[in-house]
């Protein structure tokens, strides 16, 4: 068990019961850049290239590539409105995206286009109950937030899946134009990866899709 004892100089500084002190990084924001709107292939080559994949390398994602993978997934493209690249019913942006990396976990921001730090700690083993989530360098975990639902569970859980299943597609596509390896995952320990996220009882996970590139098999 830790417990937190003070910030200081950018570094969470915390205390074991055993009395051993741990140093961690404090998370910060992530600036992304803009999209690339220039790079990938054709979409008919894309959804021929398209498919899963569960064979990770370890090798980072350059942020870059994660600005761009984020956007694809559900960036606003159309800034007029708010609008996004994946459909949701009655535009109620109810899917949050969360991006569980080596360094913490972040929630993309999609109107900023930022990530926000959530937990300073590495839960990629927690994003699913097969050994290479650990590996992967990036696990996205997609969260629907029913208080953006018009407070209606039983069709917000019907369309959250829908919705989800938007977002994981263009994932999917993305990766296809970038040679990226991806698949989504259901097979989730959800009670315990919530209780790490700090997520509320109105928040609940949908799946789970890891990225990377693609391993050595």
């Amino acid at each position: 068990m830790l417990i937190n004892i003070k910030i200081a100089a950018g570094l969470l500084i915390v205390i074991s019961m055993t009395g051993a002190i741990v140093f961690a990084e404090e998370l910060k924001p992530v600036e992304l850049s803009a999209p690339q709107m220039d790079r990938g292939k054709l979409l008919m080559q894309a959804l021929k290239e398209r498919q899963s994949n569960r064979d990770f390398s370890d090798k980072e994602l350059p942020l870059d590539v994660i600005s761009n993978l984020l956007w694809a997934a559900s960036g606003v493209n159309r800034p007029d409105s708010g609008k996004l690249t994946a459909p949701t019913a009655k535009n109620w942006q109810e899917i949050d995206i969360y991006v569980a990396m080596q360094k913490g976990l972040y929630l993309y921001n999609p109107k900023k286009h930022i990530l926000e730090p959530v937990v300073a700690k590495d839960i990629r083993e927690f994003t699913g109950l097969q050994g290479f989530t650990a590996g992967a360098p990036l696990d996205l975990i997609y969260v629907v937030d029913y208080s953006r639902t018009d407070g209606d569970e039983k069709d917000g859980g019907y369309y959250s899946g829908v919705d989800t299943g938007f977002v994981s597609q263009n994932v999917y596509l993305f990766c296809a134009s970038e040679g990226l390896a991806t698949v989504v995952l259901g097979s989730i320990d959800k009670p315990t990866l919530a209780k790490i996220m700090n997520l509320r009882k109105d928040q609940k996970i949908i799946l789970t899709q890891p990225v990377g590139y693609p391993g050595s098999k």
